[in-house]
C-alpha cells in the first residue's frame, strides 16, 4: 500500500520550489521577446539590420537542439543538479551577451543563452509533473502559461523601456539577479525524485546527430532564397544533410539503450497528433512574436516602449485564456475542445493580421493581437498536458522534451521562415523604391525608428509601406497551416486525467526493444497540488 504524510512545512516548500520554477520560466520565456522592441535599434547600432533575424533564431536553435537532451537525462540521473546547470548557463550567456561589442559576440550570447533556456522551460515542467497529478495539474499548467504570457508582455515592454533608458544591454545584465534567485530556490528548496538509473547509458552519437539535423534544418530555412538562391549548391546541401541526419537519427535510436527520442514514443496516438499541432502553432506564434514589435515600430512610427504596451493586449488575453482553461481542465477533466476552440481562434487572428494596413488604425491591430494571443493561451499548455498524461513519470520528461522539441522546431522554422521571406521582401522593396542615398550615409542597413522619423514624409513614406507590405502577407501563409492543426487535434483521444503520480511503466506506453524501461512495478502515489510527499510503498501484489 502507499501512505501519504503532508505537513504545512511541505506545503510551503512546494509554493517555494513553484516560485522559483516560475523565476526559471520566467527567464527563459523573456529572452524568446525581451529583444523584439530593442531589435531595431541593436542592429542600428550594431550595422548589423541583414543579421536581425539571428538574435531571435540562435536562442530558440540552441534551446531546441538541447530540450531532448535535458528531458532524458533528467529522466535518468534526476532533474535538480541539471536544473542548476541550465541557470548558470544562461547567466554565462546573458554575461557574454551583455559586454558584446559586435553582432557576432551578440548572436554567440543568444546561442549560450539558449542552451540553458531550453533547459529551463523542460525541466520546470517535468518537475511540476513529478510531485503533481495531471487533473491538478490543469491548474499549473495555467499558471505557467500565464507566466508565459506576463513575460511575453514584459520582454518587449522590458526591451523597449532598457532601449529608450539605460541601454539594451540590461536585458542581459537583468538575468543574473533573477538567475542567482532561481539558483537558491533549487539549492534549499527542491527535493525531487532519483534518477531510474545509477549507471545511464548516454546517447552521445543520437544527440549529436540530432543536434546537426536540427542546425541544418534551421540554416536551410533561414538562408534559402535570402543569403542563397534555393537552387544552390549550400542549400541543396543542407537540406540533403537534414534529410541525412534524420534517417540516421532513427536508426541509431532504434538501437540506443537509452534513446533521447525513443521511438516507442511514436506509438501513442495522441502524442504524434498534439505534437504535430504543437509544431504548427510553434511556426505561427513566433513567426507573428518575433516581428510584430519591429512592424509596430516602423510603420506605426511609436518608440519602442510603446511598441512593447502594444502588445500587452494579445499577451492579456494569452494570460486570461491560459488560465482559465487550465482551472476548467482540472475542474472538469475535460480538456479535447479547448486547444480545437484555440486553434481556430489563432487561424482568425493570422487572417485578420494579414489584412494590416500602414493606415490601419492602432487599437484595430490591438484587437487583432488579442484575438490571436486567446486562442494561443487555450492550446499551448493544454497540448504539454495531454503528453504528460499518457506517460509515467519515469518518462515524462523525455516525453515532454520531445513535445516540445517538436514544438520549438516550430518556432526556429517560424521565425526563421518567416524572418527570411521579411527581409528578403523587405530588402528588394527597399533597393526597387527608394531614391540612392535617401536612406543616409549608412544606407539601408542601420535604419532605425528614429532614423526613419528624421526622413523627409516623401521618404518614410516608402520605408513605411515596404515594411507593412513585407510582413502583413506573410501570416496570411500560416493559415492553412494552423487549421491543419485544428483538424489534427479533433482525432486525438480524450483519456481520463490521472489522479495519481505513476512513477512506472503504464499501459499507454508501448515500451519494446531495447529503449524499454526496466520492469519495476508501478508505484501510484496520490499527490496534492499543494503538498509535498513523502511516500512509504509496502509489498503489494502484482
Amino acid at each position: 500500500m502507499t501512505t501519504t504524510t503532508v505537513t504545512p512545512t511541505a506545503k510551503r516548500n512546494v509554493l517555494l520550489v513553484f516560485a522559483g520554477l516560475m523565476v526559471a520560466m520566467l527567464l527563459a520565456s523573456l529572452d524568446q521577446t525581451i529583444f523584439s522592441t530593442a531589435l531595431p535599434t541593436i542592429v542600428g547600432q550594431l550595422d548589423g539590420v541583414s543579421h536581425m533575424l539571428w538574435v531571435t533564431t540562435a536562442y530558440i536553435l540552441a534551446s531546441t537542439i538541447v530540450m531532448p537532451v535535458y528531458g532524458k537525462l533528467g529522466d535518468l540521473i534526476g532533474r535538480k543538479s541539471l536544473f542548476i546547470i541550465a541557470i548558470a548557463l544562461f547567466i554565462a550567456g546573458s554575461v557574454v551577451g551583455g559586454l558584446a561589442d559586435s553582432m557576432t559576440a551578440l548572436i554567440v550570447g543568444r546561442a549560450i543563452q539558449g542552451l540553458g533556456g531550453g533547459g529551463l522551460m523542460i525541466l520546470a515542467q517535468a518537475i511540476i509533473a513529478d510531485v503533481v497529478p495531471a487533473r491538478e495539474r490543469g491548474k499549473y499548467s495555467g499558471i505557467m502559461g500565464a507566466v508565459f504570457a506576463v513575460s511575453s508582455v514584459a520582454g518587449p515592454l522590458l526591451g523597449g523601456f532598457f532601449t529608450d533608458g539605460p541601454g539594451w544591454r540590461w536585458a542581459f545584465w537583468m538575468n543574473i539577479p533573477l538567475g542567482a534567485i532561481a539558483i537558491a530556490s533549487a539549492v534549499f528548496f527542491l527535493t525531487l525524485p532519483k534518477g531510474t538509473t545509477r549507471n545511464p547509458r548516454i546517447d552521445y552519437a543520437g544527440m549529436t546527430v540530432l543536434a546537426l539535423a536540427a542546425t541544418c534544418l534551421v540554416l536551410f530555412t533561414t538562408w534559402g532564397g535570402n543569403t542563397y538562391d534555393w537552387n544552390s549548391p549550400v542549400i541543396i546541401g543542407l537540406i540533403a544533410a537534414t534529410v541525412v541526419a534524420a534517417v540516421a537519427f532513427v536508426l541509431i535510436e532504434r538501437r540506443a539503450a537509452e534513446p533521447v527520442i525513443p521511438m516507442h514514443l511514436f506509438k501513442n496516438r495522441n502524442f504524434n497528433l498534439t505534437t504535430a499541432a504543437g509544431l504548427i502553432t510553434g511556426v505561427a506564434m513566433f513567426g507573428a512574436l518575433a516581428y510584430m514589435p519591429t512592424y509596430l515600430q516602423m510603420v506605426t512610427g511609436v518608440g519602442a516602449t510603446q511598441a512593447g504596451f502594444l502588445m500587452i493586449p494579445m499577451m492579456g488575453a494569452l494570460l486570461l485564456s491560459s488560465i482559465v482553461s487550465g482551472q476548467i481542465v482540472s475542474k472538469t477533466g475535460r480538456y479535447k475542445a479547448i486547444p480545437i476552440i484555440g486553434t481556430v481562434l489563432v487561424a482568425v487572428g493570422l487572417t485578420l493580421l494579414s489584412t494590416l494596413l500602414a493606415t490601419t488604425a492602432v487599437w484595430i491591430i490591438c484587437v487583432y493581437l488579442a484575438i490571436m494571443g486567446l486562442g494561443l493561451g487555450m492550446s499551448m499548455q493544454i497540448l504539454i498536458l495531454v503528453v504528460q498524461n499518457s506517460f509515467p513519470v519515469s518518462q515524462v520528461g523525455t516525453a515532454t522534451a520531445s513535445n516540445n522539441f517538436f514544438r520549438q522546431i516550430g518556432s526556429s522554422l517560424g521565425s526563421a521562415i518567416v524572418g527570411s521571406l521579411f527581409v528578403s521582401r523587405l530588402t528588394a522593396s527597399l533597393a526597387e523604391n527608394l531614391p540612392a542615398g535617401a536612406a543616409g550615409g549608412s544606407g539601408t542597413n542601420s535604419l532605425t525608428p528614429a532614423v526613419v522619423n528624421a526622413l523627409p514624409q516623401g521618404i518614410r513614406d516608402i520605408i513605411v509601406g515596404a515594411y507593412n507590405e513585407s510582413l502583413a502577407p506573410i501570416f496570411l501563409y500560416l493559415v492553412p497551416l494552423v487549421l491543419i492543426a485544428a483538424v489534427l487535434l479533433a482525432f486525438v483521444q480524450e483519456k481520463p486525467l490521472a489522479t495519481t503520480i505513476d512513477r512506472g511503466e503504464t499501459d499507454a506506453v508501448d515500451s519494446t526493444g531495447p529503449e524499454a524501461a526496466s520492469d519495476t512495478t508501478p508505484v501510484r502515489v496520490p499527490v496534492l497540488a499543494t503538498t509535498s510527499v513523502t511516500a512509504s510503498t509496502a509489498a503489494s501484489p502484482a
